[in-house]
């Protein structure tokens, strides 16, 4: 078994250590800051064929406010949220959000699925440990960074964020952003 499929239950029982000891994230938590590295540092950048071939690369999103969003199809908290981040691809796009997926899936056969059955308005790529890696690793799911229009992250999401915060952010930074 894969390393991503034995996730799940390693997040568990990580999970239930964290609620013993009483330091588990809140749903609904604020962002937490991004790694030293990263913090205001530009985005890596990285070039994959999206689920239906067409070519993402995160360089052509320059000017644009980036949600980068890392999810798979047996993550339930990725699967609340992804409809919402449809919904703001659609509202918010005209004023310069890419909302951007990467499925962490093993195959790309149950990320197709979820896509046509959640009608996602955005691009979602198959990601894999490599990619992560240029992240910090991804080592629990979604994890999701909001890319200012010059290519820097401003935030960083692990688990499941408070996404009313996160939309006032990236229209705080939509607000900003230059045309």
């Amino acid at each position: 078994m894969s390393p991503v499929r034995r996730l799940p239950a390693i997040l568990a029982a990580l999970g239930a250590a964290a609620i013993a000891r009483g330091d588990a994230p809140a749903a609904g938590a604020p962002p937490v800051p991004a790694p030293a590295e990263q913090r205001s540092a530009l985005a890596p950048d990285f070039s994959r064929p999206d689920l239906s071939g067409r070519t993402i690369r995160l360089s052509d999103y320059r000017g644009k406010v980036v949600l980068l969003n890392f999810w798979a199809t047996w993550c339930a908290p990725c699967l609340a949220e992804v409809p919402r981040f449809s919904r703001w691809q659609s509202h918010y796009g005209g004023r310069g959000l890419q909302v951007l997926g990467v499925s962490m899936d093993d195959d790309a056969r149950p990320a197709e699925a979820a896509y046509r059955r959640y009608r996602l308005a955005y691009p979602v790529a198959m990601g894999d440990a490599t990619l992560g890696e240029l992240y910090g690793g991804v080592l629990g799911l979604p994890l999701t960074y909001i890319i200012d229009p010059a290519g820097r992250i401003v935030a960083r999401y692990q688990g499941e964020p408070d996404l009313a915060g996160m939309e006032r952010q990236i229209v705080a930074l939509l607000a900003a952003r230059r045309p």
